[in-house]
C-alpha cells in the first residue's frame, strides 16, 4: 500500500578498499620477505615488500617508489604475477597486485621491517604470512607462479 511518502534507501558504506602493489623480489630461487614490527598492525606477520598506490600513480610506479622508501633499492618492476582481493574479518579490504622483480640496483637497506629475509619458495609455508597472502604462498611454494 502506497502512503504517498517518498521511498528512500539508506546505503551503508562498505569496508574501505585499499589498492596495494607488492613485489616478488626473486634471486637464485629465493624471494625476499619482510616481517612487520611489533608497533604495526598485524605485528610479526610476514609479507612481501610494497605498499599503497597513491592517486596518480600506476601500480608499477607505486611499487618502485615503495621499494626505494622501504628497502633503499631501485627496482626494475617486471610483469604482473597475480592479483588478489581480500576482505579482512574486522573490516577493510585490500586489492593486491603482485609483480615480479628480478633486478634492482643498490644494497637492501631495511627501513621499515622488524627483519627481512631471503627464503626459498618451497619454504614459504613455514612463515606466518598476512591472511591476504596465504593462497599466494601455497602457489609459490608449489612452483605455480614464478
Amino acid at each position: 500500500m502506497d502512503d504517498g511518502e517518498p521511498k528512500t534507501r539508506t546505503h551503508v558504506a562498505g569496508p574501505a578498499l585499499r589498492f596495494v602493489a607488492a613485489a616478488l623480489i626473486v634471486r637464485d630461487g629465493e624471494v625476499l620477505i619482510g616481517q612487520r614490527r611489533a608497533d604495526q598492525p598485524m605485528a610479526s606477520l610476514w609479507e612481501f615488500p610494497g605498499g599503497k598506490i597513491e592517486a596518480g600513480e600506476s601500480p608499477q610506479q607505486a611499487l618502485a617508489r615503495e621499494l626505494t622508501e622501504e628497502l633503499g633499492i631501485h627496482a626494475e618492476v617486471g610483469p604482473a604475477v597475480t592479483r588478489i582481493r581480500h576482505h579482512y574479518r574486522r573490516g577493510g579490504a585490500v586489492d593486491l597486485q603482485f609483480f615480479a622483480v628480478r633486478a634492482f640496483t643498490g644494497e637492501i637497506d631495511n627501513q621499515i621491517y622488524q627483519q627481512v629475509r631471503w627464503v626459498k619458495l618451497v619454504d614459504l609455508p613455514g612463515y606466518e604470512f598476512l591472511a591476504a597472502d596465504r593462497g599466494l604462498i601455497r602457489d609459490l611454494a608449489a612452483g605455480k607462479l614464478l
